[in-house]
């Protein structure tokens, strides 16, 4: 953001008093003069002009003659608002804007100077904070788009932090820093669009990275210093930040002509001259000066979930003495295994305990009412929005559980980060395709379609996983869905036990009594082939698929916790869809033998045998050589 000294409607020339901007509109030659038309008011101007004022260093008087004079221009350009009035946009559905009409991709760390680094992490963080704020906004036909109507004062208080700001010359800290990146790509795209620019400030300093050389720059300082252009057709902004750089596209619902320009219409009437920044001007005696910086560097910060124990030493090997963690809670305090994540060698650690322990008690209450996941999509959003308030500008890498993922992603918080993200499952819509296949293949099974998630989660995952920059997992089917970026990592086994002799065999099924989890085949397999079932969970009254499922069965139950693993002969469970194996690797690591549907995740080894699909024939094929062994 560039905070500027000049009115809503400047004098006849390009500066004013402190020359901290020109509004410019496309070069004519001629007699230069003013043109209002409602709130569309332009300067049109010379193709050349006059050499700008010598720089002068900034005092405290100019200072206070800078903010008197920006403080009358903001009550002069609300009274201007009040007379012709711009409206708030609103948010659009992307399926209804089909057509890309136009794009920018510019770098986010265009200042690589240790000096800047501070500054470069609060403008990565402001244009975080404005870009959620403008993503998916709709922009109707002839609508006029205002920058500071739509994103509001940049203060602390929304989130936005100190970036570097042009003012009197200089590139000063200020709140809100930065934006002016936004704003110039905004006029960039809106130029490639056809839309026609109502409101444009050019810089009078050239900024690192800035395109002011190529006439392409619209600063804005809040709020009388705007940016604002109508549009040509109905249009929809999508503003987002990738790892590297801010992403701005418009769409539209029907094609324009794309004309090509080998110069701008708007270019600058001179090449301006470099801004001087307070962290390394050789003007040790101005009140400004900011001496010498420290060096400011990167951290990373690991926002988890589930304490599997493949991650959890995945990140004691990674983690670093200034990097930060945030989990649900402490589970070696609150005697939770589930989230027992070791929690020394941080520089800090957020834990949102009230957040998951409502949750949990929540979770109970929606599971007795068949709304457990449900429930569970709202409690990683809750512990999301939770440990998101965690992040400080300095986080310029994230290690993000999967359920917490696209949560993030709807926040804004991911963009300017390399993320790497800690999968459990399949990416929601590669689940949601496998069991709409199925059930459109059973419809008579019930539970193969009871939940879908809400189609703004699944993008939203689907666009957070599309831009991570790696993928880890110990299951090997989600690996193969990421060949390029996926680290894998190896199952961890519990520790053989040694099995007790027993007389009596039989097939044990880790259950639950679900379709997704291939109960229906192994149903048709146990009766096809006379087999004894041992259940492992609850009983026949705890099936999902109905009480009476395995009614004409030899079928017993087992609770997990027992000794079940000696009363097997082989352990089958032909999922069409598992996260976590952990009672096969259990019998593996028994020595018992285990037939399983490739969605286990567990690659091919010795005592294994994985299915090509999970249909009944292909089960009782596998099952016949050793049914004489469960009978």
């Amino acid at each position: 953001m560039a905070a500027r000294d000049g009115a809503h409607r400047p004098p006849p020339n390009h500066m004013t008093a402190s020359g901290d901007f020109r509004m410019i509109a496309p070069a004519r030659t001629g007699q230069r003069h003013v043109r209002t038309r409602g709130d569309v008011m332009t300067l049109l101007s010379h193709e050349t002009a006059q050499p700008e004022a010598e720089w002068r260093v900034p005092s405290r008087l100019s200072g206070l003659i800078f903010a008197a004079k920006a403080a009358g221009l903001r009550l002069q350009r609300r009274a201007h608002d009040l007379g012709a009035p711009v409206a708030r946009l609103r948010a659009a559905d992307p399926a209804e804007y089909p057509v890309l009409l136009a794009e920018s991709r510019t770098a986010l760390w265009s200042d690589t100077r240790d000096s800047e680094a501070a500054h470069q992490f609060g403008k990565v963080e402001n244009l975080r904070q404005a870009a959620k704020r403008f993503d998916r906004i709709a922009i109707p036909a002839d609508g006029i788009f205002s920058f500071w109507k739509q994103l509001g004062r940049p203060t602390a208080r929304r989130g936005f932090v100190a970036g570097r700001m042009l003012k009197e010359g200089c590139l000063v800290a200020s709140t809100g820093g930065g934006l002016c990146q936004l704003s110039n790509a905004l006029f960039d795209i809106a130029l490639k669009s056809g839309a026609e620019i109502v409101e444009r400030h050019a810089h009078s300093r050239r900024v690192p990275g800035s395109a002011a050389q190529f006439g392409r720059d619209a600063t804005v300082a809040w709020n009388y210093v705007d940016f604002r252009f109508k549009a040509p057709q109905d249009l929809m902004l999508r503003a987002t930040l990738s790892d590297k750089h801010l992403l701005l596209r418009f769409y539209g619902k029907v094609s324009r002509r794309r004309v090509e320009r080998l110069q701008s219409p708007y270019a600058a009437p001179i090449a301006p001259e470099a801004a001087r920044d307070c962290g390394s001007c050789s003007q040790t005696g101005c009140h400004r000066h900011e001496g010498e910086a420290a060096r400011a560097v990167g951290r990373t910060a690991f926002l988890l979930d589930e304490a599997w124990p493949e991650f959890r030493a995945y990140v004691r090997e990674r983690r670093a003495s200034t990097d930060v963690l945030g989990i649900p809670l402490d589970g070696k305090r609150w005697n939770r295994p589930r989230y027992a994540w070791e929690t020394e060698g941080f520089a800090a650690v957020t834990a949102a305990t009230q957040t998951t322990l409502w949750h949990a008690y929540r979770a109970r209450r929606e599971t007795a009412q068949n709304r457990r996941v449900a429930a569970q999509l709202l409690r990683s959003k809750a512990i999301a929005e939770k440990l998101a308030q965690s992040l400080a500008p300095d986080v310029t890498e994230l290690c993000v559980a999967q359920s917490l993922l696209p949560f993030l992603g709807e926040m804004g918080v991911l963009g300017g980060r390399r993320v790497t993200v800690l999968m459990t499952r399949l990416p929601v819509a590669v689940l949601q395709a496998r069991l709409d296949a199925a059930a459109s293949a059973h419809p008579e099974r019930a539970t193969l379609s009871d939940f879908r998630a809400p189609a703004s989660l699944v993008a939203a995952e689907t666009e957070a996983l599309a831009a991570a920059e790696r993928i880890v997992t110990p299951h090997a089917e989600i690996a193969a869905l990421f060949p390029a970026r996926a680290e894998i990592l190896d199952w961890q086994l519990p520790k053989p036990t040694p099995r007790a002799e027993r007389k009596r065999l039989a097939i044990a099924f880790p259950g639950p009594s679900i379709a997704r989890k291939g109960a229906h085949a192994l149903r048709e397999a146990a009766l096809a082939l006379d087999l004894e079932i041992l259940v492992v969970g609850p009983g026949p009254e705890g099936d999902l698929e109905g009480g009476d499922f395995w009614q004409g069965l030899n079928v017993r139950s087992v609770a997990r916790q027992s000794d079940w693993l000696d009363q097997a002969a082989v352990v089958v469970q032909p999922s069409l869809i598992e996260e976590q194996p952990r009672a096969l690797l259990a019998a593996l690591a028994a020595g018992v033998p285990v037939i399983a549907g490739k969605s286990c995740g567990i690659p091919p080894r010795s005592g294994l045998t994985l299915l090509d699909d999970t249909e009944a024939a292909t089960l009782i094929h596998s099952l016949a050589g050793i049914a004489h062994s469960v009978h």
